[in-house]
């Protein structure tokens, strides 16, 4: 009898120690009592890539001087529309597409090259062009709003998705959680992100989400595009691996071994 208990007390003791090194492979940032976060100070500015639109508005004192600077589709007046808001007492504001040469074709001015700047260095490109057009006592105000992006969000998560952006800073820990996390059988320490940058040149990238220094990593904050592939662990490939003819084959040893243990007995007697 005791020998029989043996193998058991074994499975039991390998089970055991398994779900030590599992917790291990599932927590997230890990060591981050024990590294320094200081990389990670500083505050993210999303910058303007091609296919971007951008929604420009331009507001002054005097709203016929104004005017010709607004791209805007006529529609009902509403003199109640707030300066800045995405509609104007003119009519609808009209999003600017950044073309794949990284400019935008604005009124009067004509085109103007803002890929690679930030929201506030757009805006004051635009305003140091367009400022010769105003009296000094009349400067207006340029407001440039980056309107949403998508990132892709794939493998075992809760639910894949394309997820719309719609602020101008997510970081991918957000973007997962917005898709309902990882599984149990996602890959903490190998999450694959793939960017592609103003050119259209595409590349990869490596994420540990156990190790703290995520918060440190210049691939902290999605950019537009961006593609998360979560991979699935060890345990769900060899799940995945059994299908129905290994359900059958399954099927077929417990018969044979039912019949076995039926001829035994009939033997016997």
């Amino acid at each position: 009898m005791k020998k029989l208990l043996i193998p058991f007390i074994a499975l039991a003791m390998v089970l055991m120690m398994g779900s030590c090194s599992g917790s291990k492979e599932i927590a997230y940032f890990q060591n981050i009592d024990s590294i320094s976060l200081a990389a990670s100070k500083g505050l993210y500015d999303a910058r303007i890539m091609p296919k971007d639109e951008l929604t420009i508005t331009v507001s002054g004192q005097d709203q016929e001087v104004v005017r010709p600077f607004n791209m805007v589709v006529n529609t009902t007046l509403n003199p109640n529309s707030a300066s800045g808001s995405s509609s104007s007492s003119y009519g609808r504001l009209m999003p600017y597409l950044v073309d794949n040469n990284g400019d935008i074709r604005f009124p009067i001015i004509g085109k103007i090259h803002v890929m690679g700047l930030t929201k506030r260095e757009c805006e004051d490109l635009i305003l140091e062009k367009i400022r010769p057009y105003f009296d000094k006592e009349n400067e207006p105000i340029v407001t440039v709003i980056m309107s949403s992006f998508r990132v892709t969000i794939i493998g075992e998560v809760g639910r894949a998705m394309v997820l719309p952006v719609t602020t101008e800073k997510m970081s991918v820990i957000e973007a997962l959680a917005a898709s309902g996390d990882l599984s149990i059988y996602g890959k903490r320490k190998n999450i694959l992100l793939i960017r592609e940058d103003e050119t259209g040149e595409k590349s990869s990238h490596r994420i540990d989400l156990t190790d703290a220094n995520i918060f440190n990593s210049p691939y902290y904050y999605v950019q537009q595009n961006d593609i998360i592939y979560v991979e699935p662990n060890t345990v769900k490939a060899k799940n995945s691996s059994i299908g129905s003819s290994t359900t059958i084959w399954f099927s077929f040893i417990g018969i044979v071994t039912s019949v076995a243990s039926l001829l035994v007995n009939i033997l016997r007697d």
